[in-house]
């Protein structure tokens, strides 16, 4: 299971030749380093908003998942589980598709949803995932 996922964006020449300029005279490793730094700038400056958000919605925050047999337990109990995150959620590869559709009732993510091409398609159909 990894916790980073990779991702693309497009700069503007200028922006990216003073990103350049700052690699260049030592501030930054390399662009990644920068890019970073920004976000995690970004992030710190918006603390509170962010901690506003995921008290008011009841958001868990880091990394979760549900096994097989925590499925089969909910099934077994008649329960449905909601899940909202904020991080990283997993469910196993050994997990079925009609398994997690019939114990999920919704699925919200804010970072990395991780499941097979198969129970994401399942939850999608069926308009569990948020």
């Amino acid at each position: 299971m990894t916790d980073t996922e990779k991702i693309t964006i497009n700069l503007g020449a200028v922006d990216l030749g003073k990103i350049d300029l700052l690699v260049e005279h030592g501030h930054y490793s390399n662009r990644t380093d920068f890019i970073r730094t920004a976000i995690r700038s970004q992030l710190e400056k918006h603390t509170l908003e962010v901690q506003q958000s995921v008290t008011r919605y009841s958001y868990g925050v880091g990394a979760f998942y549900h096994n097989l047999e925590d499925f089969e337990r909910y099934k077994a109990k008649g329960e449905k589980i909601k899940i909202s995150i904020v991080g990283i959620y997993n469910i196993p590869n050994d997990v079925p598709p009609a398994l997690a559709d019939e114990v999920v009732e919704s699925i919200k993510v804010y970072g990395i949803f991780q499941a097979s091409t198969q129970v994401k398609a399942a939850l999608q159909k069926s308009g569990k995932i948020l």
